[in-house]
């Protein structure tokens, strides 16, 4: 069917009721609540099933993947704005572990998917070489990195690859809250954690999601008055006006230089920290809000979630079952063992802890990880999200970077140079920390 305005109106209409449903359903349904499943996954799976893709009920347009490209795009505008300024930690060794752990298993879970993929399966079964990083963009990056990278390789042709990945991203998700429920249970049955909670004594915000009226906060403070422009408004437009910054810069580099396709979010993240460092230059910045921002970011992502699993391609993910069960079930494995291998040996203190939450956004989402970090530290003892925020204003640019260049990389025949690079920083990584006294058992 042509595509109009209105058929947007009906797109987001549509899975915003489903996103709602999903709310209505995490909030009530206790299976769900255990499981810690997102609504915007929820409403995702809804979309798939009951739209054009299987049993048609739903009248949702074939343009889906597309709004998946654009939300990626707003969501990494955002960035330079909400991570500038960050309040530094007293506890560098701390972060320094942090960034070492978490930095070396990206890039090794890269570089791990790409080999398996480039050596091993596109030898086997009809798929292109590119196919085994469809593991790491949906498991270290979630369905947000799934989107960029499907909307990266579509620009070489490559059109499968989002279908991939955000079906990869989605098992991802499951298999971090079920593999990792076990992991805990089986941790506390051996005395690997300190501050175990079991789910009935979590917190009700943390299961339903719903936090009551004594813990509501303000989600940002209004900078203008709203008689000459909405604070929401002058907000959302910055970001907007970011990422069509992106999409010019795109545009003019594409022009330039054919071979160099870059995608609009790199470029918007780009633009971006350009945009920030003019409003700090003209003293504009306090302008902003970065609450109201953040949770712009949020609500793309809740809507880049949703459209982005309505719109793979069953088809495409039935064509490449077998190779993409073996690659997402070895990439589960390894992932495993890196994890709690690694992050028993360079976390002084509460290494379970640190381990669990790791394994959860290596595989799942931050919000899978944090999940479980709850349970397994109720209190916030281990200080394991403060190492984490600070350490990860080093690990994004590097993330940014691998989604970035390795379609460039693999499309141009140079896959094996980028899972080279991969390995060899990864490993190194790991060997500075050794260097530094950080691989050792020792408890605080």
């Amino acid at each position: 069917m042509s595509f109009t305005p209105w058929t947007l109106l009906v797109d987001a209409g549509i899975v915003s009721l489903l996103l709602l449903i999903g709310k209505l359903l995490r909030s009530k349904v206790r299976l769900i609540q255990r499981f810690f499943i997102p609504p915007s996954l929820l409403a995702g799976i809804f979309g798939l099933v009951l739209g054009p893709e299987v049993l048609g009920w739903l009248p949702l347009s074939d343009k889906l993947g597309t709004y998946a490209g654009i939300l990626i795009a707003l969501v990494f505008s955002c960035i330079p704005i909400t991570s500038g300024g960050g309040r530094k930690s007293d506890g560098s060794s701390r972060i320094g572990r942090m960034w070492a752990y978490s930095q070396a298993g990206m890039l090794l879970q890269w570089a791990f998917g790409g080999a398996l993929g480039l050596w091993a399966l596109s030898r086997i079964w009809p798929v292109d070489e590119a196919f085994g990083l469809s593991m790491p963009a949906g498991f270290c990056g979630g369905h947000g990195t799934a989107a960029a990278i499907g909307e990266s390789f579509a620009s070489y042709g490559v059109d499968e690859m989002q279908s991939l990945a955000m079906t990869a991203a989605t098992v991802g998700i499951i298999a971090s809250v079920v593999i990792g429920m076990w992991l805990i249970s089986w941790g506390a049955a051996r005395g690997k954690t300190q501050y175990i909670c079991a789910f009935e004594n979590l917190s009700p915000e943390l299961r339903t999601g719903i936090l009551p009226p004594d813990k509501r906060v303000s989600m940002g403070k209004a900078s203008f008055s709203a008689i000459s422009l909405d604070s929401m408004t002058f907000n959302f437009a910055v970001v907007a006006m970011i990422a069509l910054g992106g999409y010019g810069l795109a545009k003019l580099i594409s022009l330039i230089w054919p071979a160099l396709m870059l995608p609009v979010f790199s470029c918007a993240f780009i633009v971006g920290i350009l945009v920030r460092w003019i409003l700090v230059r003209a003293k504009a910045d306090e302008h902003l809000s970065k609450p109201i921002i953040g949770h712009l970011s949020g609500a793309f992502t809740d809507y880049l979630v949703a459209f982005g699993v309505a719109s793979i391609k069953l088809e495409i993910v039935g064509k490449f079952v077998v190779p993409l069960l073996i690659l997402l079930a070895v990439g589960l494995l390894v992932t495993l063992f890196y994890v709690f291998w690694v992050g028993s040996r360079i976390h002084k203190t509460a290494p379970f802890e640190k381990s669990i939450f790791t394994w959860g956004w290596f595989t799942g989402t931050m919000a899978m990880g944090i999940a479980l970090l709850r349970i397994t530290d109720p209190d916030s003892k281990s200080g394991c999200l403060d190492d984490y925020a600070f350490a990860y204003l080093y690990i994004a640019p590097v993330e940014i970077a691998l989604v970035s260049l390795s379609p460039l990389a693999f499309c141009n025949g140079l896959g094996w140079l980028f899972i080279l690079i991969c390995a060899l920083a990864g490993a190194g990584i790991l060997g500075f920390a050794a260097a530094r006294g950080w691989m050792r058992r020792a408890a605080e």
